[in-house]
């Protein structure tokens, strides 16, 4: 069974935050729902559809901005009370718009995930996680790394309190009161959680999760250990997921899985005969979709897809067809009905048009006046930086409220310098980034909108000296290892700082305890790193040498800066060396092949075209012709390869003899020249021979 929907875009409020708009319960199936969306401007607005109008029910002013909107009520009864969060206070509303409660909470932070379950409130801070109960404080939690999102199993099938939070380092932490009962790594950093079809499940005890690098998953969760029921890749490259529901779309009475992705993307999973979810329809849109919820807005009888979109847009992918097989006379109502509706589109726009005209006539007479005073337009902006475990690469995604007009991007004394022209309309731009280990700075986004007055924010982020390595929970011990060891009158809170600067995805708080322990892979070596220190005494093992080199290097120079003195020594495994270079093989080897299939292709089609066919080639060459537009477009998509591939044989060649006391670089010209002409085994002999 295909799906077809049509888009259908209802109104436009401020901009969203994510998992802010929520259809209240409709009072039987199929009828028109009110929905209700509170965003960043602090404005909550409900409304419904009425003759394919908009008709307000009630909205409120402008505040604090909102994090969060959930539904509540009494368990198992419908749940149409409006609950959001706005900085550190709950407000409750009922479905008519009148407050019913101001709850200020006790953190320090902001709310940044809210869940609700009968009188239980979940709540969660950047690292903080509170659970009310009565609006009485009950549970406490202090977690590792940042917190994005929080749930509770159903409490009304499973007579236990069973809260979840994801977290940013991978893991899905099971509680129980303050404590947690164990943890699930899952395959990256979890941004969304929800109930699988609603309710947990058969069992009650089904959760579903979503990553920021676009995987999507299915948990259960047992009292003793979880159960991984399936997992999808993002092998299509779409966005980060922002918001899961489960709803009947495809009407085959199975509840389907809908998705929205930070990229736009909306997908539909069903479930058929297999327990694993079928992908059935996707459709990208132009920004990101903060929330997605099923049921039915538009018109009586006809299920859709409820969207928020980060500008603003609430806007339903509905199943009511855009074209109605009916008789001449109801043909001709529907086709009046169209006019009168594009008439007063049309009637607004020329009212729209004529009211900017006239201010900005108004702004260009009061601009040439001597008391004249101009502010600066604000506007927001959703940012994203994130380290690409596939290609090593990093990916920064800018999205603005607003129609982009250009974007410089400048990086470590303009050693990198572009700017970025947009299209019209363009409010979302994705920008790949390849970093260099051991090259670190800052990377600077100036945006400017198409909005008078001229306006740019800047934006920073920090390229760390470790910058393609990846949090990972469990390494190789059987490695050969590389030692580095600190030793010096440094506090635990000062080393943590140093490894903050070094790595990416540490949490900026030192851990709880005396001692901590992170691990890390390089994402385009598959080399390893292993950080334990406490106060006094830093060690770090790696099987790269490199790595070793660059933290070396690094944190001798932070300590510099804070006038402390290290005691630095070092342990080098000979055999490491060798196991890197087995490592990079297999890619070296691969990068050679397609370079030389690449520069092949052109002399293998003119010698096609000259003699007519290719019966005369051999096997291989043939093969290349065939699949030349496949080898040319993968070429494409990895600029530089080769070049990483060599730097990074330089580097552990010079770092290698750097810790033995002596300065290799000008055998480089003879490493490059072996390079070219690689053989795995001639390679090996040079780095033990030179």
């Amino acid at each position: 069974m295909d799906l077809t929907l049509s888009r259908t875009d209802y109104l436009q409020v401020g901009v969203t935050s994510q998992k802010t708009m929520k259809l209240l319960p409709a009072s039987r199936q199929r009828t028109i729902q009110k929905a209700v969306v509170g965003d960043q401007d602090g404005v909550v607005m409900c409304f419904g559809m009425k003759k394919g109008e908009v008709v307000p029910v009630f909205k409120t002013l402008p505040g604090q901005k909102i994090s969060r909107l959930e539904l509540g009520g009494v368990l198992n009864t419908p749940q149409e009370k409006i609950f959001l969060a706005a900085g550190s206070e709950i407000r409750g509303f009922t479905k008519r718009g009148k407050q019913f409660l101001s709850f200020e909470t006790n953190l320090t932070e902001s709310i940044k995930a809210m869940y609700i379950s009968g009188s239980d409130l979940f709540l969660s801070a950047s690292y903080i996680y509170s659970h009310y109960c009565d609006c009485k404080d009950q549970h406490y939690y202090l977690s590792g790394d940042k917190i994005n999102d929080v749930i509770c199993l159903p409490v009304e099938r499973l007579s236990r309190m069973t809260p979840v939070l994801a977290c940013q380092d991978r893991v899905l932490r099971v509680l129980q009161g303050s404590d947690v009962i164990y943890e699930i790594e899952v395959p990256g950093p979890p941004t969304v959680l929800a109930l699988h079809n609603g309710d947990g499940g058969d069992s009650g005890e089904g959760l579903l999760f979503g990553t920021s690098d676009g995987k999507l998953g299915l948990i259960q969760i047992t009292t003793s250990k979880p159960i991984h029921k399936w997992e999808i890749r993002n092998d299509k490259k779409w966005g980060g997921i922002l918001c899961i529901d489960s709803f009947d779309i495809m009407g085959d009475g199975v509840k389907d899985l809908l998705v929205g992705r930070d990229d736009g993307v909306v997908e539909v999973y069903s479930f058929e005969n297999a327990n694993e979810p079928v992908l059935r329809y996707d459709q990208m849109l132009s920004e990101s979709i903060t929330s997605i919820q099923g049921g039915c807005v538009g018109k009586d009888g006809y299920d859709e897809i409820v969207l928020a979109t980060y500008s603003g847009w609430i806007t339903g992918l509905t199943t009511e067809p855009t074209h109605k097989e009916s008789g001449p006379g109801e043909e001709l109502k529907l086709n009046q009905e169209m006019q009168n509706k594009i008439s007063s589109l049309r009637s607004e726009l020329e009212h729209l048009q004529f009211k900017v005209l006239q201010e900005r006539e108004n702004y260009q007479q009061s601009s040439q006046s001597s008391k004249a005073k101009s502010t600066v337009p604000s506007f927001s902006i959703n940012d994203k930086f994130t380290l690409n475990k596939d290609d090593a690469s990093y990916s920064l995604v800018l999205e603005v409220q607003t129609a982009i007009d250009n974007v410089l991007i400048q990086s470590n004394d303009n050693f990198l310098l572009a700017t970025y022209r947009c299209q019209a309309n363009t409010t979302r731009l994705e920008l790949k980034i390849r970093s260099i280990e051991g090259q670190y700075g800052t990377l600077q986004a100036y945006v400017t909108p198409r909005i008078q007055p001229k306006t740019c924010q800047v934006r920073q982020y920090h390229i760390k000296p470790l910058s393609l390595h990846q949090r990972t929970h469990f390494i190789d011990h059987d490695r050969p290892m590389n030692t580095l060891t600190l030793i010096g009158q440094f506090s635990f809170a000062e080393v943590h700082s140093w490894v903050v600067f070094c790595l990416p995805e540490v949490p900026e708080k030192p851990p709880a305890g005396e001692c901590a322990t992170f691990y890390f892979q390089n994402t385009f070596l598959d080399t390893q790193l292993e950080c334990i220190y406490r106060k006094g005494e830093g060690v770090f093992k790696s099987d790269n040498i490199s790595t070793i080199s660059i933290l070396k290097d690094v944190l001798s120079k932070e300590a510099t800066k804070r006038k402390i003195n290290l005691n630095i020594s070092y342990e080098i495994n000979e055999v490491s060396v060798k196991h890197t270079l087995k490592l990079i093989h297999p890619k070296l080897e691969y990068q050679l092949l397609l370079a030389k299939k690449v520069q092949l292709i052109d002399a293998l089609k003119e010698l096609q075209v000259h003699e007519g066919n290719t019966n005369f080639l051999i096997p291989e060459y043939r093969c290349i012709l065939e699949e030349a537009d496949h080898l040319q477009e993968e070429y494409k998509k990895q600029p530089a390869h080769l070049e990483r591939l060599y730097g990074m044989i330089t580097d552990l060649f010079i770092d290698k003899f750097k810790f033995k006391g002596t300065n290799v670089k000008t055998k480089v010209p003879v490493l490059l020249e072996i390079l070219d002409s690689y053989d795995q085994n001639a390679l090996i002999s040079f780095f033990d021979a030179a």
